[in-house]
Order: C-alpha cells, then structure tokens, then sequence
C-alpha cells in the first residue's frame, strides 16, 4: 500500500528556487515536502554560479600576478597548477553544501523525498512509493545545458558549463560555441590560466546588454589573446586524434579547421521538462518551458512554476524572488506580479559587464525623449589607483529624472549595480544619488557623478539662468 502525504505546500526540485520556498515556507509553520531525484542545492551550487564564480577568482589572480611589475611587485613569471585551481573550486563548493544539506532542511521540519516526481492527477505527485496530495505545488525543476543542432556533435567529446568543473587537466587549446556570459566568463578565465582560446558566437556576442559597453568590452578580451569571432557559422565537428576536436566554419564560402583539444558548448539553457506528467496534472508547457501568469501561475491553479523551468530569463537571483513571490502568494494571498524591468545581471568577466532596468533602446520606446549620463572610470581617481580605468557608468533617466535602467562596464561592476537595481525597483530619481555622500576614493562615486550630470544638462535653460541672475542682483 502506497504512503500518502497531505502537506501545505510540495516543491519539486531542491535547487536554489526551490529551497528558498521549502525554507521560507516552513519558518512560517506550514508543511512542506521538498522532491528531489538528484542532489540538493541544484546546479547553481555545483554546476553553474559557484563554480564558474570560484574559477574565475583564481584567473583573476594569475592575471593579477602576471601584472605585479606595474605595481613595483617583481615575481617570476606566475605558473598554473591546474589540479590545485580545481582542488580550490571543489573547496569552495563544500563550505556551502551545509546550507542546502538534506539534514538542514530536514531540521527546519521539511520532509525530503529523494527521487523523481510525476504527477498524476491535478492534485497529486508521486515519487517512489508515496503519494503527495498538496494544497500547493511550486515547481522548481530547473533546466539543462541546450545542445545546439551541430552536425556530428554527439559523435566527438565536448563539455558543458556542467561539466567542465571536472577537468583534470588545463586544456591546451579551447573552443568555446557561445558567446554569451557563461562562454565569455569561461573564456577569459581558462585564457588568463594559460589556454589558447576561440570564441564562436553564431550572432552577436551578449546580445541582450548595451551594445557600447559590449563593444569596449570584447575589446579588452580580445587584447588578452582571446579570439573572438561574431557571425561564426559552424558546419560540422569531428573527433581528432584520441580526444581532440576539429570545428569546420563556413568562412566566405570556403571551410576554415579550427583544431581544439577541448570543446566546450555554452549555447544557453532549456528548461527540464523530462517525464513530470504535465498532461495528467493539466500543466501547459511548450519547447520554452512551463507556461505561467505574471502570478506565476500555470495552467492547473493549484501548481505555481518558477525558475528555470518556466520562459523567464535564467538567472538564481531571479529564481529567488519568484519564490519568494509565490510563497507570499500561497500563504498570505498578496503575491505581487512579476515585473522583470527590475531584473539586473552581470556578466562576471573582468571588467565585468552589470545591467538593470531598461535597455537605451527600450527606454526611448517607453519614454521618447531620455537622458543617458555616463560617466567614465578614466575620470575616477580610485580607478587609477588599481590601474583599471576601463569601462564607465550609464545611466538612463527620463526627462523628469527618474532612474529606469543601468548599465556599468568596470572593475566590480556587480557590486556597482546594487544600488541601481534598488532605484529602478523604487522608481529613484537621480537627485536622490546626486544628493548622497559617498566615500573617497571609491568606484562608487562614478554613479554619483553620472547623477549629478543630469543636473549639469539643465544649466542651459534659460529660465535658470535668468533666476541665477535675479538672486545676485537680490545680493
């Protein structure tokens, strides 16, 4: 006879979306069943931002050490010990593996059920041997890398931006299929560790950030030896040697071998759709994922989807404010909708690439006229000091100040953006930047210059002036 639960509220998937709602949920005093058929904390913990985030500090470090000279710092040249960067990166991984354990979640008072759940019916799932009938479902079951359909692919090796974290040894020369952040993340860090690395992006690379940012950007990553190449057509793979790869192009009617010894595939990700029964629990869904409202409700009202496995973009932090969203809407009723013109990202090369809000483009559809203020790190004294003045702070407002998008190109730009990001959600005015103090010497005080622009754009009106001029005469 099959066990049967009756909780609150029932989460499939225990990555990082589906943990906040289990947690949240349960610090509230409901029941929760958490579902998991693979391991906890999810490919944002394993495969994907903590890894990629630990690897990347190494690079900059070897980069860092390559640049001692400039700062009286004399070293021999640095050399990579690639089995001791990874060594650092799996390190990593397990100091944080405590807070998404079965054991913490089981002590919070979540039941956790290991393995794969289906639902049959509106109102039920099951999952080995049990039955789960749920005031609630929240589906939380992620997505996958997306294989692109390349002639012969399947047939050589290749990585993925889940797999690559278990390289044993430093690829020589690297093709990277992706020119988006993760490709362009994984680029710069296994260049500046030491490999020879090609970039092949099909359109444009980061297409959905500010083409002038991008532009300085692929700039400063092709300077450090990475060759980037934009409208790249690829016709075929096929194996080299025992493990090698060889990428034909189509370059101008004729074919072009790019010979790698390792391919990594960083085409984005779709969404995990595999065998959870969405025709038995009336779910709809198509080839973009889970079909929702702005509530982030499905098809089947008593089911909510969020995260990876819906059409939203695919980002962790996203996948935590949907959850936290839909936890207020299952306990309280005052969910709020989702509005994705506060979504902020980084691109986390160096200099890393930070957005929020509106794009230029989509600010002068909404708005018509806009300001767009910038402001340069050249024109930052902290930024000379660290000898990395590259990159700048945009800021779009309307003609009433208000901030509706932002974009940084710079050392810690994702550090940067955070206080954009609260003035696109609180719909900010530049005077509110312009009129804080911030300390000295900092790259924060570029965004309070960029702010205090918008006033120095309104100097030239005439009534202004006239005024300036009736309060001197007033003395």
């Amino acid at each position: 006879m099959r066990n049967v639960l009756t909780p609150d509220i029932c989460v499939i998937g225990a990555g990082s979306a589906g943990l906040t709602v289990a947690s949240s949920a349960a610090a509230h005093g409901v029941s929760v069943v958490l579902i998991e058929k693979e391991r906890m904390g999810g490919s944002s913990l394993r495969r994907a931002d903590v890894p990629s985030t630990a690897l990347i500090a190494a690079a900059r470090h070897a980069r860092a050490a390559r640049d001692g000279a400039n700062f009286g710092m004399v070293v021999d040249p640095p050399k990579t010990d690639f089995p001791a960067v990874m060594a650092h990166v799996r390190e990593v991984i397990a100091a944080l593996e405590p807070n998404d354990s079965v054991e913490r979640f089981t002590g919070l008072g979540v039941t956790v059920l290991k393995g794969a759940a289906r639902f049959i019916d509106r109102q039920t799932v099951t999952v080995n041997e049990t039955n789960v009938r749920a005031r609630r479902f929240v589906i939380a079951a992620g997505s996958r890398p997306a294989i692109p359909p390349i002639q012969n692919l399947n047939a050589v090796p290749y990585l993925t931006s889940e797999t690559i974290f278990d390289l044993k040894r430093l690829p020589g020369r690297l093709v990277v299929i992706g020119g988006d952040r993760t490709g362009l993340e994984m680029a710069q860090a296994f260049r500046r560790l030491g490999s020879e690395v090609t970039v092949l992006e099909a359109e444009r690379a980061l297409a959905n950030d500010d083409r002038e940012l991008t532009t300085l950007l692929l700039e400063t990553l092709r300077s450090e030896g990475i060759d980037i190449r934009e409208g790249a057509e690829i016709v075929r793979v096929t194996r080299r040697g025992r493990s090698g790869v060889r990428v034909a192009l189509d370059h101008d009617a004729e074919i072009e071998n790019l010979d790698a010894t390792h391919l990594l595939v960083a085409a984005g990700r779709r969404p995990d759709l595999n065998d959870l029964g969405f025709e038995e629990g009336r779910i709809a869904f198509d080839e973009g994922g889970i079909k929702v409202s702005r509530r982030l409700r499905t098809s089947n009202r008593r089911v909510y989807a969020i995260g990876d496995v819906t059409s939203h973009p695919r980002f962790t932090h996203w996948a935590d404010h949907q959850a936290e969203l839909v936890v207020r809407s299952i306990l309280f009723r005052i969910g709020g909708k989702l509005e994705s013109d506060t979504l902020p990202w980084v691109t986390f090369t160096d200099p890393a690439l930070a957005h929020v809000g509106l794009s230029e483009d989509e600010a002068i559809r909404r708005y018509g006229r806009i300001s767009v203020l910038r402001w340069p790190f050249s024109e930052n004294d902290r930024a000379h000091a660290d000898r990395s003045t590259r990159g700048l702070v945009k800021v779009l407002a309307t003609q009433r100040g208000r901030i509706v998008g932002a974009d940084i190109l710079g050392r810690d730009a994702g550090e940067l953006i955070a206080p954009f990001a609260l003035a696109v959600s609180e719909r900010m005015n530049v005077k509110n930047l312009a009129s804080a103090v911030f300390p000295y010497p900092t790259r924060s005080e570029a965004a309070r210059r960029a702010a205090i622009s918008f006033n120095a754009q309104k100097l030239d009106s005439p009534w202004l002036r006239r005024l300036v001029q009736v309060l001197r005469k007033l003395g």
